[in-house]
C-alpha cells in the first residue's frame, strides 16, 4: 500500500430537526465539493436558542478528512 496523507476540515451542520441530520448536512455538503472523503467525526454537539430560549436549530461541529492531493 503506498503512503498517503490526509487534510481534516472543520465544518459545522445545522438543522432544525435534529443532531444527526446537522452532521449529514455538513457530510453532504463537503462531499458536493471535495474527493475521497475517508473519515467524518462529530466532535461537539450544540444548540442554537431564539430569545427565548427555545431550541432554534441542532448544530454538530464535524471533523472531515479526505485525501490530499498537494504537489
Amino acid at each position: 500500500m503506498a503512503d498517503s496523507v490526509y487534510k481534516v476540515i472543520e465544518l459545522i451542520g445545522t438543522s432544525t430537526e435534529s443532531w444527526e441530520k446537522a452532521a449529514a448536512a455538513a457530510v453532504s455538503r463537503a462531499g458536493a465539493s471535495l474527493r475521497d472523503l475517508r473519515v467524518a467525526e462529530v466532535v461537539k454537539l450544540d444548540l442554537q436558542l431564539d430569545a427565548s430560549g427555545k431550541v432554534e436549530a441542532y448544530r454538530a461541529k464535524v471533523n472531515v478528512s479526505f485525501k490530499f492531493e498537494g504537489s
